[in-house]
């Protein structure tokens, strides 16, 4: 086996999700864990945590899966069944997509694209470009394209945050690019400083590395922090400065839980905004249908916008993407209904907007109550989510409880949140899966279980947590 996919880690899906579903199995037979069931507070899946579909979506994707339904024979008692809207628009995608089991264009399908377009221009107030545009599977997909062609050597060095989402770390140690951190501030909620991005290009520099790109997570994953407009203009002029192509992960945009006070702004809008100095300034951006209040993680659905690329580096873009033949049609669909939900006057409109808002207001609610309840608990602070789906907060652990995480050859971390699933059926991810400050102790949560569940949830977690340090108590 190659040694760099030996050597990449991937922490959402490590060791203790691994012990998750093995709890998870034995809970079938034995009723006698301390716990119902495993709660996957490891990664943003909402729908394993039974987040509601949309219900305009699953229409209108069943009805492409069964065009039979569509037929005029059909359509007296179909209207029973399904609004005029989603028949509406299942036809105008199978006009345009032919077969869901065929190949589309590589790029993804052209009218889906231009949709897309639509969006980004709508959110923006300036021009995209459908032959600018990607369809993915998922933004993972796109991040591992744009990572993989932006990488010449070892020596390619790629600006990360620290904590990071693992995905980065994985895919630059699978492509055997040079990962250089740069640290988010914690005690000045998680925010980012150009100064600390400086001192790190230029180390790296000096070290030989040939820097190619900056990573953005914005809104943050794990932090939740959401970047003011000012400081991404410091960002965009530091690329710009330094010669760096920006990588722009957006896919939380729509969970933005303080508004008036953090509204997101997407990357190309700020930059097209900064006028003709910046006018060839590179920018990929990435968004996905797995987060916000669609959740359809499982269908693997996304986009990549090129700003401002090479003709030439689109031409080895689309050849890569050519050689995985196309994005799967299912998810594709689900760009188009992201990008192009109802509007006022639809058949549709109001249930997919009270659906909406149902789930916004509660994640809003639910971020709160989790972060109170982290933060009343003893050695443990958290801040405030302003975006994405999770709280990082930060452990403060007795000593004895680290020589006993060293004694079984585990950070405290990890220690720790190993010792909350065992007694809890909560599975969390510690810090040192994403990178943290060192000396440092964290883990990451969604704050994604049923809002029902959430006081059962926070009280266990406060017993737990009381247990734990009262047995390691210096």
């Amino acid at each position: 086996m190659h040694p760099l996919v030996r050597q990449m880690e991937y922490a959402v899906r490590g060791a203790l999700p691994i012990r998750a579903e093995a709890l998870s199995k034995q809970l079938l037979t034995d009723k006698n864990l301390g716990f119902e069931r495993v709660v996957f507070c490891n990664i943003g899946n909402p729908q394993q945590l039974n987040q509601k579909p949309i219900t305009f979506f699953r229409q209108v994707a069943s009805l492409c899966e069964n065009p039979e339904l569509l037929k005029p024979s059909n359509r007296e008692t179909l209207l029973k069944l399904y609004p005029a809207d989603a028949i509406a628009r299942a036809e105008l995608l199978l006009k345009h997509i032919g077969s869901v089991g065929a190949y589309s264009h590589s790029k993804g399908i052209h009218h889906i694209r231009e949709n897309v377009a639509k969006f980004i221009e709508k959110r923006d107030g300036y021009a995209a470009d459908p032959e600018s545009i990607f369809l993915t599977q998922g933004a993972s997909a796109g991040v591992h394209t744009v990572i993989q062609i932006l990488t010449q050597n070892n020596n390619s060095g790629f600006l990360i945050p620290i904590p990071q989402y693992p995905l980065y770390s994985a895919t630059l140690s699978l492509v055997d690019a040079t990962q250089v951190p740069y640290y988010l501030n914690e005690s000045k909620d998680w925010g980012l400083d150009v100064k600390d991005l400086k001192k790190a290009v230029d180390e790296a520099r000096a070290k030989g590395a040939d820097m190619r790109a900056l990573v953005i997570i914005n809104p943050g994953n794990p932090t939740g922090q959401c970047l003011t407009e000012q400081n991404m203009r410091e960002i965009i002029d530091f690329c710009h400065t330094e010669r760096l192509v920006l990588l722009a992960d957006e896919v939380y945009q729509t969970n933005i839980y303080k508004p008036d006070s953090r509204p997101f702004h997407s990357f190309k809008k700020v930059l097209c905004s900064m006028g003709e100095k910046y006018k060839d300034q590179e920018l990929f951006s990435f968004h996905s249908i797995s987060k916000g209040m669609i959740g359809e993680c499982g269908r693997r659905g996304g986009y990549l916008e090129c700003v401002n690329i090479d003709e030439k580096v689109m031409d080895q873009l689309y050849k890569i993407a050519s050689v995985s033949l196309c994005p799967n049609v299912q998810g594709q669909i689900l760009v188009d209904l992201m990008t192009n939900p109802p509007v006022e006057g639809d058949a549709s409109y109001d249930q997919y907007k009270g659906e909406v808002d149902a789930i916004y207001q509660s994640l809003v609610r639910r971020s709160s109550k989790l972060a109170d309840c982290f933060n009343s608990l003893e050695g443990m602070s958290t801040n405030a989510a302003e975006g994405a789906m999770y709280l990082f907060p930060k452990l403060t652990l007795p000593q004895k409880a680290i020589d006993a995480a060293k004694e079984k050859g585990m950070a405290p971390d990890t220690f720790y949140c190993m010792a909350m699933l065992e007694a809890t059926g909560v599975c969390v991810i510690p810090g040192s899966g994403f990178g943290q400050e060192p000396n440092t102790w964290h883990f990451r949560s969604t704050f994604l279980p049923e809002e029902h569940l959430f006081d059962t949830f926070c009280t266990d977690l406060k017993k737990f947590h009381g247990n734990f340090m009262a047995k390691y108590k210096d």
